[in-house]
């Protein structure tokens, strides 16, 4: 069972080029809440606190705190890098990107005064609010001394009749074959065998990988205040996903001492796009000055109709000859359904000096499940329930202000997806903030830096797996926020 369950991990992390599996399952399930500076700074801990648009995607009711309407704007610089340790070796690679984390609009009414009526203020919110950022590079480099990538194809061919290899496997072993990666002699009784020019194994491997793309959650809000007491909200939340992948696998004759082999290359490109629907109901009570209580329910996101396109290159040089195959564009349709979230929140009020926050939020990962109108995947939905396991994410902030000014500080810990400690995958992060307010406008600024330690495998089957190369992925979030209310 040891060996399934680790087998399945590795399939999970690896990945197939024209497959729908446990990594598209995973990418869409995990939520890292961006938002406002002024929330990012507190390490998002916000679901008792409200009056704040980041809010919307945690826990709505927040949206019942406002007293007056407001804009946000939220532009970011966001900086990956990701160092990878493959077999004594060392890779590292690092991306830059500009975006937006939020935009949103607050419109606020002062209820009318009725005998008997609990109703305050009621609330509409629209906008958008960034909740995963994948923009990533990375570079693993090392020597393989037992195997090459080579050996999976052979293993998956079998005893395939050459003339089915173009039909069977156009992605990966075709193209191949078609550069002379793999190759054909005929043993001493005239039976047709396999081989191929690279080596099994005493080459040095290497993986350029670029990632580009996000979820960013369109968001329908509504709230209300009920007698200065509780505070209640509901968001129809739309998520769009969008996700670019470019991967190059490069084997080569480091030391130029194999004959007839110089390096050979497999590069898959990936796009996948899609959108989502959820809703998300909340609840905020202030009993006493000194405590608020929050909680909230999220649906499960529907994605539907989640589209990917694909193709992949196989170039190769053999014996001084250079040649090149492209595959043909695979596209397929599909739906994933990702887990339910229940949170739950508590702030602390330290009179006007400050604040104290908690959010502790639980999610089942391995309730996810991937489905399509021609394909069950029941492999798939299986190797997810083995791999993946429920986990709880806490997010602590605080807040304290002088004057027109706050300063803020927060950390976060959101838990491993994956079962049995099989991997890492735990993220951790402090950030660190200021903000100014001045009447009806006001500018905040946030620093938040993020750390997740996770295995990655260069490629896998039942009888070739690469060592781990141990991954260090490190994501700095430089905020601003403007808000202006009115």
């Amino acid at each position: 069972m040891k060996k399934l369950l680790t087998f399945i991990l590795l399939a999970a992390i690896f990945g197939l080029t024209q497959a729908q599996n446990e990594t598209d399952v995973l990418r869409l399930s995990q939520t890292f809440y961006q938002g406002t500076a002024r929330s990012m700074a507190m390490g998002g801990a916000f679901g008792a606190l409200g009056a704040d648009f980041s809010t919307l995607s945690t826990n709505p009711a927040g949206i019942g705190l406002y007293r007056t309407s407001e804009f946000t704007i939220s532009p970011e610089i966001f900086y990956s890098q990701t160092g990878s340790d493959y077999n004594g070796f060392y890779g590292q690679d690092d991306r830059t990107n500009f975006d937006l984390s939020n935009v949103g609009l607050i419109a606020t009414t002062k209820a009318p005064v009725k005998p008997g009526s609990l109703l305050r203020y009621y609330q509409f919110g629209f906008g958008m609010n960034r909740t995963n950022t994948y923009n990533n590079s990375t570079f693993i480099v090392g020597d393989n001394y037992q195997h090459s990538k080579v050996d999976v194809y052979l293993d998956e061919l079998g005893n395939t009749d050459p003339a089915y290899i173009e039909n069977d496997f156009p992605f990966d072993i075709y193209p191949a074959w078609y550069v002379y990666v793999i190759d054909t002699v005929r043993d001493q009784d005239g039976y047709l065998l396999y081989t191929s020019p690279v080596p099994q194994g005493g080459i040095r491997q290497q993986e350029s990988q670029t990632l580009k793309g996000s979820n960013n959650e369109w968001l329908f809000a509504v709230g209300a205040n009920l007698n200065d007491m509780f505070y209640v909200g509901a968001t129809l939340g739309l998520p769009y996903s969008r996700y670019f992948k470019t991967s190059t696998f490069t084997e080569y004759d480091n030391a130029d001492t194999i004959p007839g082999f110089e390096d050979w290359s497999y590069t898959e490109y990936l796009e996948t796009r899609g959108w989502g629907v959820n809703l998300k109901l909340g609840v905020i009570a202030w009993p006493v000055e000194w405590l608020r209580i929050g909680a909230a329910f999220h649906t499960p996101t529907l994605y539907y109709g989640m589209h990917d396109t694909w193709y992949t290159s196989t170039d190769a040089r053999l014996d001084g000859v250079y040649n090149r195959k492209d595959s043909p564009q695979g596209s397929y349709e599909y739906d994933i359904t990702t887990p339910l979230r229940a949170l739950g929140s508590a702030a602390i009020i330290i009179g006007k000096s400050g604040t104290l926050s908690v959010d502790y939020e639980y999610v089942d990962y391995s309730t996810a499940k991937l489905d399509a109108i021609d394909y069950n995947f029941f492999d798939e939905n299986n190797a997810i329930k083995q791999t993946y396991s429920s986990a709880t994410n806490l997010r602590f902030g605080t807040e304290w202000r002088y004057s027109n000014f706050a300063f803020r500080g927060g950390y976060s810990i959101y838990g491993s997806p994956y079962n049995n400690n099989a991997n890492d995958g735990a993220t951790k992060s402090y950030s660190l903030g200021v903000g100014y307010q001045d009447a009806g406008f006001g500018l905040d600024f946030a620093y938040v830096h993020a750390k997740t330690n996770q295995d990655y495998y260069l490629y896998s089957s039942t009888n070739y797996t690469t060592n781990a190369a141990n991954q260090s992925i490190i994501r700095n979030n430089f905020v601003m926020t403007a808000r202006m209310k009115f």
